[in-house]
């Protein structure tokens, strides 16, 4: 008996720990960051749902902003308020749900943000929310707060009778928020309760975790051991040695609970773009001086290596915040990343700006079978020429090949063939270039191969076809119906081209002896002509009686509509389940764009209503009198313009109450009278619409 009950104990235990252990061995996934600064249209939950299929093609993992309602519309998610209300400024906690299910019913996982470190406060410098979770209250107190946070800023602001933690920071001070003391049973209680909540109940696969250098490294394995999250990788921005350090500090029991992101390598590619070292002369370096180099470089390290080349916090955001960006040679950056070992996490901008081509790239490492403990050296011939050439091992004995540097000098055949010609031509086929990049696969892959990723295209393109392969009496057959190549289907040499026309899915493969073999298969759509649609905004001011209504609008390149601020007056009207509505209709370009708007009267633009976002479809916009808290007048928007009607819903608010009963005598006595403040005029007890009725029955006599 207790032999068996050893055995159950095992059974249960090792998925636990199984999952737990930060980064998978041997990984091939790639990974995408699904926002950049203020992306608040790009990642809609919504927006990234309906991606979803799409996405899950090319990314393992998905990473999105921290999820938690941080009391504004317009956060990035690092100021966390509350951990168990996960509506955020990029959509509701249903849309985030359905969000997380589409892309697991897909076979990607996405990553939460996870911020820790520190902490917004409710009210006053050292007060935090209580939540009540799965029956179960949770709440920070002003002793959870670090006792130097801010640098002894914090101690000068507690109210009476309120202390701080008798603990110092254990990692790095942050002004700005509360550093949360995490050597506080209570802070860590409930940590674990809410990363417990991310992965168990929201379905998050995994953490990305915020200022790292904040807390221990131990934390992050507690708290991962503590709900058995699958993938987690820190943000450490530090030297290589520090990186390492940290790695090693998130163990527990012998087991590495987390990767972190690699700095080093992403502070190498800036380097040598930029052209300097360390703020040396310009050209002091250049790609030829590009090696294999970071935490991905490091065999005790690789597995546990997220490689990047840009996030949010080095892009250009705007003119004062210019941050630390790559300014030109994006694609060579991305084709050396996707080339190289570690997991590749590909940044948002990059993959809008390059989608095709980024396709290709992970199409190349996927085939091959580069993964995260990948070999990776750097060809040495070439000490004269900006350009630098390296390649990857995959599995069963293939590689990858990858040159990047000056576009001049990539671009150039000859350069390339005097350069590596000998290492490639007899081992490896060229199967993509663009801007300063070129990628080879070698011949052992034995598959087939096309130059065009799927996709949407914007009309006819001709895709080229490559037969990878060291059997040089190979010949490519290929079908555009989805059917399986045979013997008897059109063939065509290695290099040459399909025309596309219309779409279509392309399956091409590799004919040797009658038999064929290398199967890939490419789906193609056209997302040019016919695609755009016209959309109808519908707008009803009845009840702050504006006249006239004006529509400021703009679309999400931020491109104005109808003129500067505040817009263009409107006057086209239509009549609508008994109430007149002023109508617009836009035209949009396709399915992924949309409009904004904010409605306002006089030619100051003032009042004005709340913005109203991401509008691609027909929508009713219903103006209330009710303002937000920076005085904006708040706003209905729905399908289906019945569904705004609420009996007795006098003031607006969306609701019928004692308010509304109030309202009534207002508006048809001019008179606030205050023996009905309670509303309850026909003494049934409760505030309805009934109480409304009551009240012009009373005053009207019917």
């Amino acid at each position: 008996m207790k032999k068996n009950l050893l055995l159950l104990a095992t059974i249960v235990v090792m998925p636990f720990m199984c999952n737990a252990q930060g980064w998978p061995a041997n990984y091939d996934g790639v990974m995408l960051q699904a926002f950049s600064w203020n992306s608040f249209g790009d990642t809609r939950w919504v927006n990234l749902n309906k991606q979803a299929p799409e996405l899950s093609q090319y990314f393992n993992l998905v990473w999105v902003p921290q999820s938690g309602w941080t009391g504004s519309t317009s956060s990035m998610g690092y100021d966390p308020l509350y951990y168990f209300d996960q509506h955020s400024a990029f959509g509701s906690e249903a849309e985030l749900r359905t969000m997380i299910n589409s892309f697991k019913s897909h076979g990607t996982g996405v990553i939460a943000d996870v911020v820790v470190n520190h902490r917004k406060n409710k009210s006053n410098w050292v007060d935090f929310p209580a939540e009540t979770y799965n029956g179960v209250t949770y709440e920070m107190f002003s002793t959870d707060i670090c006792k130097d946070d801010d640098g002894g800023e914090t101690a000068t602001h507690l109210p009476a009778g309120m202390s701080l933690s008798s603990n110092n920071d254990e990692g790095e001070d942050w002004s700005g928020m509360r550093d949360l003391d995490h050597q506080s049973q209570n802070v860590r209680d409930v940590i674990k309760a809410y990363v417990d909540y991310l992965v168990n109940d929201l379905g998050y696969t995994g953490f990305r975790y915020d200022m790292t250098r904040g807390f221990k490294a131990s934390r992050v394995a507690e708290y991962n051991a503590s709900c058995g999250v699958q993938f987690s990788v820190g943000e450490n921005w530090s030297s290589q040695n520090e990186i390492q350090t940290w790695i090693d500090g998130c163990k527990q029991d012998g087991v590495n609970m987390s990767a972190s992101f690699d700095f080093p390598f992403r502070y190498t590619v800036r380097d040598v773009i930029r052209g300097n070292r360390d703020g040396g002369s310009p050209n002091s370096i250049s790609w030829k001086d590009l090696n294999v180099g970071g935490l991905m470089a490091s065999s005790a390290y690789k597995r546990w290596a997220v490689t990047f080349v840009e996030n949010h916090d080095t892009q250009y955001r705007d003119a004062s915040n210019q941050n630390d960006p790559l300014r030109k040679d994006t694609l060579a950056a991305n084709a050396y990343l996707l080339t190289m070992p570690g997991t590749p996490c590909v940044f948002l901008p990059h993959w809008k700006a390059y989608k095709q081509e980024i396709k290709n790239m992970i199409d190349v490492r996927k085939t091959v079978g580069v993964t995260n403990m990948s070999m990776a050296q750097k060809a040495t011939n070439n000490t004269s020429y900006a350009v630098a050439g390296f390649r990857s091992s995959g599995g069963d004995g293939k590689y990858m090949y990858c040159v990047v540097g000056d576009a001049k000098r990539v671009n150039n055949d000859n350069l390339v063939n005097q350069l590596y010609g000998s290492a490639l031509l007899s081992d490896a086929v060229q199967v993509t270039k663009g801007y300063g990049y070129r990628l080879y696969m070698s011949k052992n892959c034995e598959t087939a191969w096309v130059d065009k990723a799927s996709g949407k295209y914007m009309g006819e393109f001709k895709a080229t076809l490559t037969a990878v392969t060291a059997n040089s009496g190979a010949q490519l057959v290929y079908t555009l119906d989805g059917s399986t190549p045979t013997a008897s289907s059109t063939k065509v040499a290695s290099g040459g081209t399909v025309n596309i026309t219309q779409p279509c899915t392309l399956k091409v493969g590799i004919l040797l002896n009658g038999t064929v073999s290398g199967i890939v298969s490419r789906t193609y759509e056209f997302a040019g002509q016919g695609t755009s649609k016209i959309i109808n905004v519908y707008v009803n001011a009845d009840r702050p009686k504006w006249n006239p209504v004006r529509f400021y609008t703009w679309d999400q390149d931020n491109v104005q509509h109808n003129g500067n601020w505040p817009g263009e007056a409107i006057a086209e009207t239509v009549d609508i389940e008994g109430r007149t509505w002023l109508v617009k209709q836009y035209e949009i370009e396709n399915e992924d764009c949309y409009m904004n708007f904010v409605f306002n009267t006089g030619t100051s633009g003032s009042p004005q209503t709340v913005d109203v976002m991401y509008v691609n479809t027909d929508k009713y916009i219903e103006i209330t009198n009710q303002k937000d808290a920076a005085g904006k007048y708040k706003v209905n928007v729905v399908d289906d313009p019945a569904t705004l009607v609420v009996p007795g819903d006098v003031n607006g608010d969306g609701i019928c109450n004692s308010a509304d009963v109030t309202a009534l005598y207002k508006l048809i006595l001019n008179n606030d009278n205050s023996s009905i403040v309670n509303g309850d005029q026909n003494e049934d007890g409760i505030v309805n619409s009934a109480d409304v009725t009551a009240v012009y029955k009373l005053i009207l006599g019917s």
